[in-house]
């Protein structure tokens, strides 16, 4: 392993020793970890679980239902989640460009186990899904890569804000990366693992949220005693 790989896997233990296994999207059917991650943008998770109940009690939790749904409907169901205009025809998007092929076989997994046959929309390979993914109008590629990891369970490291925070401030990438510059650093210099992926991810965001948060808050943090600055130094 690099030596970027094994300062990487000592962040990872580190923050896993300090916060736990996070058992991200437990429980949840792909659908909803597909629709969580489309309304998950620029919002509270918390805000997301209402949308989804909604869409539970409403008995639209369905590729068909969604299908047969009118936008102004399905936007008054995803409200907590807000932008839920904007959303809802991202949704809309999502759905027409799985149902009319694929009907309810969304694929995908829960737990580790895939849910159906294994010839599902999520049961492709991972760099052929994305690609399909990114050509959805609304999808973009963080959104992409959550679908990706945690409902098809396909190799792909997300990137988010948070964890773009923590490797710029300890100096693992530079002001000027990008999505695709962060996502290869990390995937290139670590075990090829759906479960550290998974894992890792919702670690940089424990951190980011507990810690490394726009203004820095240094002490206590798992990743303190690792060399770092405290001022922003990533504008992804």
């Amino acid at each position: 392993m690099s030596s970027t790989g094994e300062t990487l896997m000592e962040f990872y233990r580190a923050m896993r020793s300090r916060f736990g296994h996070q058992a991200w999207w437990p429980g949840q059917t792909p659908l909803e970890i597909c629709i969580g991650a489309i309304l998950t943008q620029n919002t509270a998770w918390t805000n997301v679980e209402k949308a989804l109940a909604n869409l539970q009690a409403a008995e639209a939790m369905s590729l068909h239902r969604l299908h047969e749904m009118p936008a102004p409907q399905l936007a008054s169901l995803i409200r907590p989640a807000g932008y839920f205009n904007i959303k809802a025809k991202r949704l809309k998007n999502f759905v027409a460009a799985v149902y009319p092929r694929w009907g309810e076989n969304l694929g995908g997994i829960v737990k580790g186990r895939q849910v159906a046959q294994g010839d599902g929309f999520l049961d492709r390979d991972g760099a052929t899904l994305r690609e399909e993914l990114l050509a959805i109008n609304g999808i973009g590629r963080e959104t992409a890569d959550s679908i990706v990891l945690y409902a098809a369970g396909r190799c792909t490291f997300v990137v988010d804000a948070y964890t773009c925070r923590v490797l710029g401030r300890h100096r693992l990438i530079a002001p000027e990366d990008d999505y695709e510059s962060v996502k290869d650093l990390l995937e290139s210099n670590l075990p090829d693992d759906v479960e550290l992926f998974n894992d890792f991810h919702a670690q940089f965001v424990m951190v980011g949220k507990t810690f490394c948060r726009p203004r820095s808050r240094c002490e206590g943090c798992p990743l303190e005693g690792f060399g770092h600055d405290v001022e922003e130094t990533c504008n992804l």
